[in-house]
């Protein structure tokens, strides 16, 4: 069996990576830019907008894990995310694959109440519009048979060193150096996180059961806490004050005009000025799985990656 992750590199990726490394399979990196092959473990050079070049990187996939993250900027995944879904599809045809996609919630909207796998798709962004577009297309494929597919969707993660997670970059890494912390939107509303690990375990776990094809999944995550609460978590853990920073709508979008990746959160406010329920129950009870709790996860990574200074 040959395990291809499509879009290699990101945080995702490499937890998955790592979990399918421990279990001696065969993988198959798939990304522009070159990464260190680990045991049992080859990389491939695709660009996923490039049909020929993926056909070429996939051949002989057993499993295909789409797990690619492109520019933050809603212009560019209009553009991009159509050509990159139709070209997996063809190539997990091409192989007789399964396919899985790693996806966010930004399909889903503004939801009042937990976000289950039945919430119904009601974008109020462009890119969550995008995304609909995005999970139509493979389910509609895997409705007229012609593909065996699932989508993982996942909340906001941490527990990494990229700059995507702002939880790990705007609390652990300023509470790692005795700085204050800085929140996006009202930390009196509730927010879900997924920890890397537990995202990376649970596209494992999907890819070693094909029973779970054709079908939605969230991805094990422990419950929502309000902002204030992981302030005090994080800040009780790295044994420093719960001093915090709130950056409003109008502040993301004055910094947006010197940042992309800012000026792309903008549209996404609503996520953190309301709450963000995210519910995995379905995924915790087919597999018997408990998600890391928070403390856990930021005791972690204050040993780790975010260590005090």
């Amino acid at each position: 069996m040959i395990h291809t992750i499509l879009g290699a590199g990101g945080p995702v990726a490499n937890a998955l990576t790592r979990q399918l490394e421990s279990n001696n399979d065969t993988i198959r990196l798939v990304s522009r830019r070159e990464i260190i092959a680990g045991k049992n473990t080859t990389w491939k050079k695709a660009d996923l907008l490039t049909l020929t070049e993926l056909s070429e990187a996939s051949k002989g996939s057993t499993i295909i894990y789409l797990c690619a993250g492109i520019v933050y900027d809603a212009e560019v995944w209009k553009v991009q995310w159509p050509i990159i879904i139709k070209n997996v599809v063809a190539v997990a045809k091409e192989n007789n694959a399964r396919l899985i996609f790693f996806d966010n919630v930004y399909s889903y909207g503004l939801v009042d109440g937990p976000m289950t796998e039945d919430t119904p798709y009601n974008p109020n962004s462009e890119k969550g519009k995008v995304r609909v577009g995005v999970a139509n297309v493979l389910m509609n494929e895997v409705k007229a048979g012609n593909l065996k597919a699932s989508i993982a969707r996942a909340p906001d993660f941490y527990g990494t060193d990229s700059t995507n997670s702002f939880f790990d970059m705007m609390v652990l890494a300023k509470y790692a150096k005795k700085e204050m912390a800085q929140w996006i939107g009202d930390a009196n509303t509730k927010h879900s996180f997924i920890y890397i690990e537990d995202a990376g375990k649970a596209m494992f776990l999907l890819g070693q059961n094909p029973d779970t094809d054709n079908q939605v999944w969230h991805l094990p995550t422990t419950p929502a806490l309000t902002g204030k609460q992981y302030i005090e978590m994080a800040a009780a853990i790295y044994k420093t004050k719960p001093s915090y920073f709130s950056l409003k709508k109008w502040m993301l979008w004055v910094i947006g005009k010197f940042m992309k990746v800012v000026a792309g959160t903008v549209e996404m406010y609503y996520q953190y000025d309301h709450d963000y329920i995210f519910d995995s129950s379905k995924f915790e009870k087919r597999f018997n799985f408990k998600p890391t709790s928070y403390a856990e996860g930021i005791k972690k990574m204050s040993e780790t990656l975010y260590k005090s200074v």
